[in-house]
C-alpha cells in the first residue's frame, strides 16, 4: 500500500474577502503530479500552502509526515518551491554564490558548501557555470540553477510554479527531462496540458475546488475539452 505523502483536510484560504480554495482534500501518493486549471483557479496559491508561504484559514496540510503550521520554520528542508520567474528567486551575482546561500543559512561552513555546491554542479555537467554571473545565463539555464538550489537543501518534495511558460520549446524539453529524473517527488504547477508528459496523476483545480482528479489519459483530454469551449463563448 502507498504511503501518503502529502495530505490536504478541509483546506480553505480567503483572501480579500474572496474564497481562494475551499474544503479542498486531498491525499497524493504520486511521485509525479500535475496540478492543472485555468489562470486564477488557485494553483500557485495550493503550491505556496504546501511549502508554508501561506497558511490557511481552517483545515490541515501535511507534507512528508509535517503539518505545515506546526513545523513552517523547518518545511524549506522537506518542500522546496521553484518559481515561475527565476529571476524572483536569485538573488546573487555568481552562480557559486547562489548556490551556497541556502546551505549557508542552515549552518555549513563556507568551505563546505563550496565544496557541495561544486559537488552537484559536476552531477549535473555544470561545473563551468561556477563562476558564472547569474545575469549572463538564459532563462532555462536560470530555471536549472534554481532548481539546483533547492535540490542542495535535500528535499522530500519539489514544486513547480509554471516552470516551462518563458522558454521555448527545446529548453522546455531539455527541463521536462531533468524534472522526470528527479528521485524526488514532484508536484508542478500549469495551466498547459502538454507540460505533463509522462506525469502519474493529475489534479483539476476550478475556482478553488477539485474539478476532476486522475490519470493524464482521463483528465487532460477533459480538460482541453473545457478550455475550447471556454475560448469560444
Amino acid at each position: 500500500m502507498n504511503q501518503t505523502k502529502i495530505s490536504l483536510k478541509n483546506v480553505t484560504l480567503t483572501r480579500g474577502g474572496q474564497t481562494i480554495l475551499k474544503n479542498m482534500s486531498l491525499a497524493i501518493t504520486e511521485q509525479r503530479v500535475g496540478i492543472i486549471g485555468y489562470n486564477g483557479s488557485g494553483k500557485s496559491t495550493l503550491l505556496r500552502l504546501l511549502c508554508g508561504l501561506l497558511a490557511p484559514d481552517s483545515g490541515t496540510i501535511r507534507v512528508h509526515n509535517q503539518t505545515v503550521h506546526e513545523h513552517q520554520k523547518d518545511l524549506f528542508k522537506t518542500a522546496g518551491l521553484i518559481f515561475q520567474n527565476p529571476d524572483h528567486q536569485l538573488i546573487f551575482p555568481t552562480v557559486i554564490e547562489e548556490l551556497c546561500f541556502g546551505l549557508r543559512n542552515i549552518g555549513y561552513a563556507k568551505a563546505e558548501a563550496i565544496s557541495k555546491a561544486e559537488q552537484l554542479l559536476v552531477q549535473y555537467e555544470r561545473s563551468h557555470w561556477r563562476d558564472f554571473p547569474v545575469a549572463s545565463l538564459s532563462e532555462g539555464q536560470k530555471q536549472l540553477l534554481c532548481i539546483l538550489s533547492i535540490l542542495l537543501m535535500e528535499p522530500s518534495v519539489l514544486l513547480f510554479d509554471e516552470p516551462y511558460s518563458a522558454l521555448d520549446y527545446p529548453t522546455r524539453l531539455q527541463l521536462a527531462q531533468v524534472i522526470q529524473a528527479l528521485p524526488q517527488q514532484a508536484i508542478m504547477v500549469s495551466h498547459e496540458p502538454n507540460s505533463f508528459a509522462d506525469f502519474d496523476r493529475i489534479i483539476w483545480i476550478d475556482h478553488g475546488q477539485v474539478r476532476m482528479d486522475g490519470s493524464p489519459e482521463t483528465i487532460l483530454p477533459a480538460y482541453e475539452r473545457a478550455a475550447q469551449d471556454r475560448n469560444t463563448l
